[in-house]
């Protein structure tokens, strides 16, 4: 491989090999997208063939409990590693771990997200082949030995090829990696995106048909009179999405908390299954259920369960829409609790889809207004996924493109602008950054921090400062003196403790008096600085000390021995030189 880099150095510019190495992530990670897809899609089809569409089925009380055991099973003695939360997982290590993925990501999600959604579990598949496509590559530009904006990059290529060969839509690939993973919006970052979106797009389309996801007819084009139910549809997704997120973190921490991984593989998967066993469209990702109503056949959602006798009964079904959508939020937190593998991608376009269907229809029903309920569904996925991901753009083009409806952006924007907004007021992060932002892991969306990060205190730390003992005299100080270039001398004992410093400027009245010489000790003109820096501090603290104080040079201890110095000087010039590297074009 070391020959190949050369080889490489020597005949391909850094540029075209960069625009190379995006055509060959986005070729492997649409290929990796349409290997899901079809893996899920045959396991649903092969377990739930032939299931009584008038009634429930006991099956439902099994598949996602053993779902979740096998998952548990593969990541436990197989993986041997926490593969879930992947978008959270790709930030922390943009943030982190100097955007180094490990190598079983090319593939532990994959397998893994398959048994959870192909067996039911209430999630969906978007945010595992993210982690599997930003692993890709992650480590293809590692083994090629490029630098970490480079590698950075590359986490965006392989998300973006994988988001665009699973729904088939790039430009919402594109602007899903500038949006959600925070990449910079420049040239030299957009057009390999571009290649790496279009590729797996391609490649999809080519294996898969370039048919979108949700087959979508227009029947009712956009009435300007419908503006302000979108702008109420908005606040109403908002809301949702809120309950979405705290919802969401609550049940996972309550069942989280369970000391045993069986104790939580069983309160998960049994309380799911009996959840699906209750409400059918609860099962897997939920996309059959948004087909069906975006398609007008919104009834349908009652296939399968007991309410199926009911459904011309108006409010009982508008009572089964409200436990579906209160109750997908607990089942998607359950699989993931219990151990099952998944994103929230679906179950926020599911919920969003319901949100909308239903609130088209109670206004339908009271006669406040005529509107078209497909039309309010898709809004509503829009409203949801916006809010739930801090990403209205990425909402309003992946809507958009999945359902081939572009009469609709006026409204589609309308709503995840208002929704967006609306969950702004009480949750300042997303659902993917919440966790990291609490523990102060999330560099990716404050650039400074980025920069700050991957500055290492053992690379700026200062070794040329000649120490001196306690017991010193002012003349074994002054000779000290005449042989440094600096102008602080760090005190330490025969065990290399940090007593102090002596500084010059506060000896200089007295180093040329003979007579004190020998009578006056170090011990005595020393004095311990403030602040002090630990050798396993951040450079965002060290930062932050300098910032505090006026000194120029600050102690850096290792559990009170003496290390040596960092400089201001130092820690400006690399943080600039790090922001030039950031910003280069």
């Amino acid at each position: 491989m070391i020959r190949v880099s050369k080889w490489r150095v020597k005949h391909i510019s850094h540029r075209n090999f960069v625009l190379l190495l995006s055509l060959v992530i986005g070729l492997v990670s649409g290929l990796a997208a349409v290997l899901l897809k079809n893996a899920v899609y045959y396991t649903h089809y092969f377990l739930t063939r032939g299931f009584d569409a008038e009634s429930g089925n006991l099956l439902y009380l099994a598949y996602p409990l053993f779902g979740i055991a096998f998952t548990v099973l593969f990541v436990r003695y197989v993986v041997r590693d926490n593969i879930s939360h992947g978008v959270s997982r790709i930030l922390y290590a943009i943030s982190k771990n100097n955007s180094h993925l490990k190598v079983h990501n090319n593939y532990s999600s994959l397998v893994a997200s398959t048994i959870t959604v192909g067996f039911g579990g209430s999630v969906g598949l978007e945010a595992p082949i993210v982690l599997t496509g930003a692993s890709i590559g992650s480590n293809l530009a590692r083994v090629m030995r490029m630098d970490y904006r480079t590698i950075t990059l590359m986490i965006g290529c392989g998300a973006a090829g994988a988001i665009a060969g699973i729904f088939k839509a790039p430009v919402a690939a594109v602007v899903f990696a500038l949006e959600v993973l925070m990449l910079d919006l420049t040239m030299a970052s957009l057009i390999p995106l571009l290649i790496a979106a279009v590729t797996g797009a391609t490649i999809s389309a080519f294996l898969m048909g370039s048919a979108v996801i949700f087959s979508f007819s227009v029947t009712d084009p956009f009435n300007l009179a419908n503006i302000p139910f979108y702008i109420i549809l908005g606040i109403v997704t908002g809301l949702v999405s809120l309950y979405f997120t705290r919802a969401n973190m609550f049940i996972e921490s309550m069942i989280g908390a369970l000391r045993r991984p069986m104790t939580r593989l069983l309160a998960g998967g049994l309380l799911l299954s009996l959840l699906i066993f209750l409400l059918p469209p609860l099962y897997g990702e939920g996309y059959e259920v948004l087909t069906a109503i975006l398609n007008g056949r919104g009834d349908d959602i009652v296939n399968n369960s007991f309410f199926y006798p009911f459904r011309e009964n108006h409010w009982l079904f508008l009572g089964f829409l409200l436990l579906v959508m209160f109750f997908k939020v607990v089942a998607m937190a359950c699989t993931t609790a219990g151990g099952g593998v998944g994103g929230v991608f679906a179950p926020s376009l599911f919920m969003g889809g319901v949100t909308g269907f239903f609130t088209a229809r109670f206004i339908n029903h009271f006669g406040f207004g005529h509107l078209p309920e497909s039309n309010f569904a898709l809004a509503g996925m829009a409203g949801v996924m916006a809010a739930v991901m801090h990403a209205p753009l990425t909402a309003i083009f992946l809507i958009a493109e999945i359902t081939g409806g572009y009469e609709f952006f006026i409204p589609l924007i309308i709503t995840s602008t208002i929704s967006y907004l609306t969950i702004n007021l009480y949750e300042p992060h997303s659902i993917y950054t919440k966790r990291l932002a609490a523990r102060g892991e999330l560099i990716t969306h404050d650039k400074d921090k980025a920069v700050l990060s991957r500055l290492s205190i053992h690379k700026l730390i200062e070794t040329n400062f000649l120490t001196i003992g306690p017991d010193a005299s002012l003349g074994d100080l002054v000779k000290v003196i005449a042989r440094s270039e600096r102008n602080v001398f760090p005190v330490i004992d025969r065990e290399n403790n940090f007593l102090g410093v002596v500084f010059i400027n506060e000896i200089r009245d007295i180093m040329f008096n003979h007579e004190l010489y020998d009578k006056t000790f170090v011990r005595n003109l020393m004095y311990m600085p403030e602040p002090l820096i630990s050798i396993g501090e951040t450079m965002e603290d060290v930062a932050r000390k300098f910032n505090e104080c006026a000194h120029y040079n600050l102690p850096v201890l290792d559990n009170g021995k003496y290390a040596g110095f960092v400089s201001r000087a130092n820690v400006f010039s690399a943080y600039r030189k790090l922001v030039k590297e950031y910003s280069q074009d």
